[in-house]
């Protein structure tokens, strides 16, 4: 069975961050962890803002929405980890 591929699109509802390639990850663990990172790269790519409106909108292949991720648990779960 072929490794699931998911596209990690980041949107306020206005402005938008699409994933054009996407990444094939085995779990949906996986898949999980990796929408929180997109969320880090992308606030710590972008210019200060305010991110509280921001999610990883995550689809499968076939366009199927699968998950939502938003921002503030990318956040909580860095600085949690930092302690």
């Amino acid at each position: 069975m072929p490794t699931p591929l998911y596209r990690f699109h980041c949107t306020d509802g206005h402005d938008l961050v699409a994933d054009l390639q996407g990444k094939r990850l085995p779990t949906w663990a996986l898949m999980r962890v990796h929408a929180e990172r997109v969320a880090l790269d992308v606030m710590l790519g972008r210019a200060q803002r305010d991110w509280s409106a921001w999610t990883v909108e995550v689809y499968d292949a076939s366009g199927r929405h699968v998950l939502s991720k938003p921002f503030a648990d990318a956040l909580a779960i860095r600085q949690a980890r930092q302690g």
